[in-house]
Order: structure tokens, then C-alpha cells, then sequence
């Protein structure tokens, strides 16, 4: 329809059937819009009708040819297609008008070509039913019932045209039912036919009260569009208002723009449903859209209402005001505000308080973030009765995956760590990164121990899974320990502390553990104290030993060198097994200067055995670490005069841990004096064996659980084996198998092609006297 301009007279509120049936006039500034909408909405649905009407009469035509001459159904047929013909003539004509100057007239056109065709329906039933038997009625009947049916729907917007064929139609089909069938079915047609009539009026009413509304939204968006590009601005900021059904109207630009949208797309929409965006239909709204809708519903201004908005699938956050309209009357008109978008500040303002709070690599609460958790929690605990805890989490064996790989991957790492954690937690549960390769929990509600139980397991089995980062295949573990309170700990910092103590007797008792906090944890925290002190005093007060462990030729069990194994006897506190004081000796740094001793005594025991057995030294990475490691070498076999060729110094993974120590550089200078290196617990670590072309090995130690694991027939320790022998093999180096104790397992290892065994079966760590025996008269007669 071509735009008339701005309309003289208003539009009524509601349209009379009367109006729309063109049985009344309207004013001529509204006819053209109002007869127009109609025609074009019963134009649409024309294809139907003809259609329809197309296979009804294909189906007339079947059902009759054998009882009708043919050329009465050719003649009714070309009939029945003329009387459609009007109706396509007159769409083809008001669409290439758009519309325009229909009048009244043009209603009843359609209204009389519409009745033109029900009558020759009619006619079709009167004729064709004489005679006709109850399968020919029943298919005219139904017929007319569909074609009914589509008009009812077709022309809901002239109901003229609608009645008028219904009427004409539906009485064919009456006088059909009453000459040649039952009253009864005649009365059921009538009932459908009514029925028809009344549902075509509603749906005209409805259409109308629909034309009128939009009309009149159309007329008020004009007015107030005019008044709002005066503030229409590029910036983040824009007016924007609604009328008392919460319905946007007069969108500008600049608000349209904000919701990357067009204002057309926006207009007669409600502000609730814009701003809420996808939540629209789930129904989870922000509570700000809550507060929105509430002031809106009991007409209270409002102002920096901040709320999430979803533009293109990205939330922005906007800052909306506004405050309630009213004319002159007092009648209240709807909502007039403006609205920012205030992204830019909300993120910035969360990443600094985000910052104080959360740990930036995880974006897990951090220390400061927990400890406020965990107090809140035990607060609630005394005033409700209730207990809480807190679970301290440190990663088993992160240091060697971070200083081999580099900290990039150890990052990477932590960040799959923190997710895994995460996911294992319900909303009773808040994790956090208190820092390095330690994580924590605060349960806020503990209904019962098992719970802690159950939920510290989880996350060590979660954490325990296999991870890929940046194409490696990693495997950590975790220990954890748990306190609760009130009996743990009446305040955070107890509670930790608590917590703490129980996580080291975790790591302590094989790692991959869950312990809660006992009270004698502090008396062993405490012993521990004092065994560190008792062992700074040890070297001085000459309480160190070693005993020495054979090393034998698998093939012809002849002894080819002993490992030198600290032992530590306390006068007070008798033997302390290693499993004890070495951990104690790394975590006080006095690892080196004991492995400095065992290297210079062992070396001065050696020199008494036959020249063609070794002895083995275990060096820490620590002491590798230390510049003078290289002096301190030189001096032992200096002094006791053993030749280089004779010390072999067992190593492990973790010196090629931090390059820039010059770890590798130092193993090529200790090779190049003529000292052999072995590579102790292989197949135990968890980076790459690119550190194998680094140093030149003479021997890779295959770990004890591997030979354990094959002794039980375990596929895949044996393939390990079988896989590390073969390449030991490819690169010159020896083999020797650790914690062989059976004869069963002796024959295995022989067979899998390692060289050298250690272990129980052929002799357990003995005194140097003991290893002095075994050669008899062999021996060294070195002073």
C-alpha cells in the first residue's frame, strides 16, 4: 500500500463487523487501509482455495464418470474452473496496485465472487446428488465440508466472503441431506455450517481489534521517533520507551544499534523479553530483570539498574533508568528512560576485584579468597551447631612434569588440575589454589565424616586420570588431609594448619592418600622437628654408615659392583630407616652434604675389592645442582685413590629438571674424567626420553615395580621391560633389573634379556666387611 501520510481523523478503537463486512462506511483517510489489510490477507491464502477446490473437482469427476455423461461433467467442470477465474483477476490487480484505492465495493466484489462459488457448489450438489448413491452423497458431503473448512480459514478477514460461500454452500449441502439422506444429517450440517459462521465472525473481530492496535502503535512510534533522533548518538548510550503493556515503542537508532538490531525489528516488542534475551524461554532471569519488572509493574521510577543483556550471543551489561509517564489526566502512559552500556567499566571492575581474590592461572578463589571462606564457614558453624572442613590437596609429583617440561606445561597442567577439581565439588563445596601445586576445599556443611571421605577420594582419583598437554601424556597424583571443626580448629588458621599436618602424613604414607588430622599428627611434627636437628649432628658425631648391596651378571651371577646404601643409628633413638630421615634430610637441604660423605667413604671402601667391580653412588639432583659437586668427585677418587672407571653415579630424571642449573653440562665432565652413569628408577618418571641422548648412560636401572608387575604376569610391565632392554640394546647401554627376590623372578629377567640383576635373591645391603668377603684373597690389598 502506498503511504497516505498522517492520518486526519484517529482510527477506531475497535473495527464493527459491520466495517468489515462492508455493510458500513468508513472515513475515506481509513477505508484504503483498513479494506486493503483485509483483501490483502485473504489474497494470500487464495492459492489454497484454488487449490482445494482444483482436487475437489478432480474428485467429483471420479466418483460420477461412470454414472454421469461426460460431457455434462466436462461442462460442469469448465463451470465450476470459471467461477475462480474473478478471484485470480482480482488479486493479480490489487497486488500490482499495492493496494490502493480499495474501497467498500472492492470488499463486496470479493464477497460475491466468493458467494458466486458456493452457489455452484450447490448447484453440484443438487444436480449430481439426484440419484446418486450413499458413497456418491458421502464424498459430496465431505466435499463441502473441506471446502468449508479452508474458506473459514482463507478469508477470516472478510468475513462477507466467507459467510456468503458457507451459506450458499452449506445449504446445497442441507437440501442434499433432507431430499436423499436422513433429517438427522441434515441437522448435523446445519450445526457445522453455524458453527462455521461464528468461528469466521471471531476471527474477524480478532483481526480487527489486531489492525487497529497496530495502526494505532504505527501513528505514536511516528510521533515519538521524531522526538528521539534529537538525542540519537553514536555513543554507548540511548532513550528509549514503553507504553502500559511494556511494549517498546518508538525504537531509535542508537537503542536498536545496542541490541544489534533494526528498530523496526524491536518496535511493539516487550522491554522484558528484549532484555532478557535467550532467558526469555528457559525462564532463568537476572534478578535485576526482576527488580526491572517489578518497578514497571507498580509504576516507581527507578535508576542504575545494572543487568546482563545478550547482544549477538555476547553479554554486555547495561545501566538502565527510568521513570513512569502520565498525561495530562494522570493516565498513565508507560515508562521514559535511558539506558548505558557499561561493559567496559563492569569488566574492568570485576578483573581487579577478581585479581584480589582469584588465582589468575586457575581462576579458582586464591589463599586470601579461601581463608575468608573458611572463616565464614566456621562462624556458621557456632551459631548453628554444624561442623565444616577443610581439605588441603597437594599434587604428587607436579615438580617433575614442571621442571622437565618447563613451567609453561606445568601451568597447562595445573589449569586441567583445577577443572578436574571443580567438577568434583557440589555448590557445598568452595576449591581454591593456595598456591604452587597446592589446592584446598572448604566444606561448608559436613553431615557426617564419610562425607569428607568420599568427596577427598574423588578428587584423588580424578586428579590421578592421565592428562595431554602439548602432546605429552602425564600422570600425577594426589594427597590430601582433612581437619574439621569445631574439633580440629576453632578458627581458619587452626584449621589449615591442621589440615597441613594431616596432608604431609598423606605424602608420607605413599602418597595418592586421604588422612584426617589427628592430634598426636602435632606431637609427629614436632618429632620430626627434632629428628632434623639429631641429623645435623649426625654427620659430626660419625652415626652415618653404609652398608653395600650386590650388583651380579644375570647370565653368570658374578658380582660386578655393590650400591652404596646410607644407614643412620641414632644412640638415643636407634636405627632410623631411610624412608625416614631422608625425606627430613631433603626437606632441611642436608641431602648433599650426606651424599658428599656417602660418595667419599664409598669410594674408600671400593678401592679394597677387585679392580674389576664398581660401586654404585646415588647423587641427588640437589647436589647436582651445587657448582662444586665436580671437585668434591675429583677429590674422592683423589684421595682414595679408586680409578674413575670404577664409580658409577646412579642419577635420576629430576636433574635434567631446571637446565639452567647446567646439570647436563656437569654429567658430560664427569663422564670425560671417566665415571659411568646410570639411570636409576627408569620408566618411574613422567617426561620425554629425549634426556637420553643428552648423557651418555652406561646403564638404565629398571624399577623394582616393573619386575614385581612381571613376576605377576602383568602385560604391561612385561612389554616395558621387554621395550627398555631392546632399546637399552640399540643404544650400547646396560640394563640392571632392581628388587629381583625369587628364582622365578631371576629366571624372567634373565630371559627378557636383561644384563645385570640386584636384589634379595642374591644378596641383601650388607656391611662393608661382609662385602669384603665375598672376594676372599680377591681382594684389594690397598692401604
Amino acid at each position: 500500500m502506498t503511504n497516505r501520510g498522517p492520518l486526519q481523523t484517529p482510527l477506531p478503537e475497535r473495527l464493527p463487523l459491520a466495517v468489515l463486512n462492508g455493510l458500513r462506511r468508513l472515513p475515506a483517510d481509513h477505508a484504503e487501509f483498513v479494506y486493503g489489510s483485509q483483501l490483502r490477507i485473504a489474497d494470500r491464502m487464495l492459492g489454497l482455495c484454488v487449490t482445494l477446490a482444483a482436487i475437489s473437482i478432480m474428485l467429483a469427476n471420479v466418483r460420477f464418470y461412470a454414472r454421469v455423461p461426460c460431457w455434462q461433467l466436462g461442462l460442469w467442470t469448465v463451470l465450476m474452473l470459471a467461477v475462480y477465474v474473478p478471484s485470480i483477476r482480482m488479486r493479480r490487480a490489487n497486488v500490482a496496485a499495492d493496494y490502493a484505492m480499495v474501497t467498500r465495493w472492492n470488499l463486496r466484489a470479493h464477497g460475491l465472487v466468493a458467494s458466486l462459488q458456493g452457489l455452484t457448489w450447490a448447484g453440484a450438489m443438487v444436480a449430481l446428488a439426484d440419484g446418486a448413491h450413499p458413497a456418491e452423497i458421502v464424498t459430496l458431503w465431505t466435499i463441502a465440508c473441506c471446502l468449508m473448512a479452508s474458506v473459514t480459514i482463507a478469508y477470516q478477514s472478510t468475513p462477507l466472503s466467507a459467510t456468503g460461500f458457507i451459506v450458499t454452500t452449506g445449504g446445497g449441502a442441507v437440501w442434499m441431506m433432507l431430499k436423499h439422506a436422513d433429517p438427522l444429517l441434515a441437522s448435523v450440517v446445519t450445526t457445522y455450517s453455524i458453527l462455521l459462521i461464528g468461528a469466521v465472525l471471531r476471527q474477524a473481530y480478532l483481526f480487527g481489534v489486531q489492525l487497529t492496535t497496530s495502526k494505532m502503535l504505527a501513528e505514536k512510534r511516528e510521533v515519538v521517533s521524531l522526538l528521539l533522533k534529537e538525542h540519537d548518538v553514536d555513543a554507548a548510550d540511548s532513550l528509549w520507551q514503553i507504553d502500559t503493556a511494556r511494549r517498546l515503542t518508538g525504537v531509535p537508532p542508537s537503542f536498536a544499534r545496542m541490541l544489534g538490531a533494526r528498530s523496526d525489528e524491536l518496535e511493539g516488542r516487550s522491554i522484558l523479553e528484549v532484555l532478557a534475551g535467550p532467558a526469555w524461554e528457559d525462564g532463568k532471569f537476572d534478578p535485576a530483570l526482576h527488580v526491572l519488572a517489578e518497578k514497571i509493574k507498580q509504576r516507581l521510577p527507578f535508576s542504575d539498574l545494572v543487568m546482563p543483556v545478550i547482544v549477538k550471543g555476547e553479554q554486555r551489561w547495561w545501566e538502565v533508568s527510568a521513570s513512569p509517564r502520565f498525561d495530562e489526566k494522570g493516565v498513565f502512559l508507560g515508562f521514559r528512560g535511558v539506558c548505558s552500556d557499561i561493559t567496559v567499566q563492569k569488566v574492568s571492575a570485576e578483573r581487579i576485584a577478581q585479581m584480589a581474590r582469584y588465582d589468575m592461572l586457575t581462576n579458582l578463589p586464591n589463599r586470601l579468597h579461601l581463608a575468608e571462606e573458611l572463616a565464614e564457614a566456621i562462624e556458621t558453624v557456632g551459631r548453628w551447631n554444624m561442623r565444616c572442613s577443610f581439605l588441603m590437596i597437594d599434587l604428587d609429583r607436579f615438580k617433575s612434569v614442571n621442571d622437565t617440561l618447563g613451567h609453561l606445561v606445568g601451568d597447562q597442567l595445573l589449569a586441567q588440575v583445577a577443572q578436574r577439581i571443580r567438577k568434583v565439588c557440589t555448590e557445598n563445596e568452595i576449591c581454591g589454589r593456595l598456591g604452587g601445586d597446592e589446592f584446598a576445599v572448604v566444606v561448608k556443611d559436613v553431615p557426617e565424616q564419610l562425607y569428607v571421605d568420599r568427596l577427598a577420594m574423588a578428587i584423588i582419583e580424578s586428579v590421578s586420570r592421565p592428562y595431554e598437554v602439548d602432546d605429552h601424556t602425564l600422570f600425577i597424583g594426589a594427597s590430601v588431609g582433612s581437619a574439621m571443626a569445631p574439633y580440629d580448629g576453632g578458627d581458619a588458621e587452626t584449621l589449615i594448619r591442621s589440615a597441613d599436618l594431616a596432608m604431609y602424613r598423606a605424602k608420607e604414607a605413599g602418597r595418592g592418600k586421604h588422612l584426617r588430622y589427628l592430634p598426636s599428627m602435632h606431637a609427629d611434627a614436632e618429632e620430626r622437628r627434632k629428628l632434623e636437628i639429631a641429623l645435623r649432628d649426625a654427620l659430626v658425631r660419625d652415626e652415618l654408615h653404609l652398608l653395600y648391596q650386590p650388583i651380579v651378571n644375570a647370565r653368570t651371577g658374578e658380582v660386578r659392583g655393590f650400591e652404596a646404601l646410607v644407614r643412620w643409628t641414632h644412640p638415643e633413638l636407634g636405627v632410623i630407616p631411610p624412608s625416614k630421615f631422608i625425606p627430613v634430610a631433603e626437606e632441611a637441604r642436608l641431602i648433599a652434604p650426606i651424599g658428599n660423605w656417602v660418595l667419599r667413604t664409598a669410594c674408600r671402601e671400593a678401592v679394597h675389592w677387585p679392580e674389576s667391580v664398581r660401586v654404585s653412588v646415588n647423587v641427588s639432583a640437589e647436589q647436582l645442582y651445587d657448582g662444586e659437586f665436580l671437585d668434591a668427585v675429583v677429590s674422592a677418587l683423589a684421595h682414595s685413590g679408586l680409578p674413575a672407571q670404577r664409580l658409577e653415579l646412579e642419577v635420576t630424571e629430576s636433574v635434567f629438571m631446571r637446565e639452567e642449573t647446567g646439570a647436563t653440562q656437569l654429567l658430560d665432565r664427569l663422564m670425560k674424567l671417566g665415571v659411568s652413569l646410570s639411570l636409576d628408577d627408569f620408566g618411574t618418571g613422567y617426561s620425554s626420553l629425549g634426556y637420553l641422548s643428552r648423557s651418555r648412560f652406561s646403564t638404565i636401572k629398571i624399577d623394582r615395580s616393573f619386575v614385581a608387575g612381571a613376576a605377576r604376569s602383568q602385560r604391561e610391565s612385561l612389554a616395558i621391560i621387554h621395550a627398555v632392554v631392546a632399546m637399552a640394546q640399540s643404544l650400547d647401554m646396560e640394563t640392571t633389573a632392581e628388587g629381583v627376590e625369587t628364582e622365578a623372578e631371576y629366571d624372567m629377567i634373565r630371559a627378557l634379556g636383561c644384563t645385570k640383576i640386584q636384589g634379595y635373591y642374591f644378596g641383601r645391603p650388607m656391611p662393608a666387611a661382609d662385602a669384603r668377603a665375598l672376594f676372599g684373597d680377591q681382594s684389594s690389598q690397598v692401604a
